[in-house]
């Protein structure tokens, strides 16, 4: 079965999977129309290197499942409190939350971005 990508719906369903599996402070940025970068951008924190190597896991098979589609890369490791999958239109960041502070991805694309959807 053959399934559409409407890159909004794509990045809402990661959001959903990680809502699900307790990711915590998950915001959604939109960066069309002028960000080269990506359509979105999908950042939320784990509150433990067990919990974001789960949570890794549960997004790499969620998108699979639904999109039958893998991440182009990842980069970074559940130890290093960072881990970046590139799903070419949608990056998804997942951090440890002084990981998270530090890069402060949300202050950086502020000027860029609009915040389409914001869970605490």
């Amino acid at each position: 079965m053959e399934v559409s990508l409407d890159t909004l719906n794509f990045a809402r369903h990661v959001v959903n999977v990680s809502e699900e599996h307790k990711g915590a402070d998950i915001v959604l940025l939109d960066l069309r129309p002028d960000a080269i970068v990506a359509d979105f951008f999908v950042i939320f924190s784990a509150n433990s290197e067990r919990q974001l190597k789960a949570l890794i896991d549960y997004i790499r098979m969620g998108v699979k499942d639904e999109y039958d589609v893998i991440p182009f890369s990842t980069d970074g490791t559940a130890e290093s409190g960072w881990v970046v999958m590139d799903y070419g239109h949608t990056v998804v960041h997942m951090f440890l939350e002084e990981k998270r502070d530090y890069y402060d991805l949300e202050g950086l694309w502020s000027a860029e971005s609009n915040v389409l959807l914001s869970i605490q």
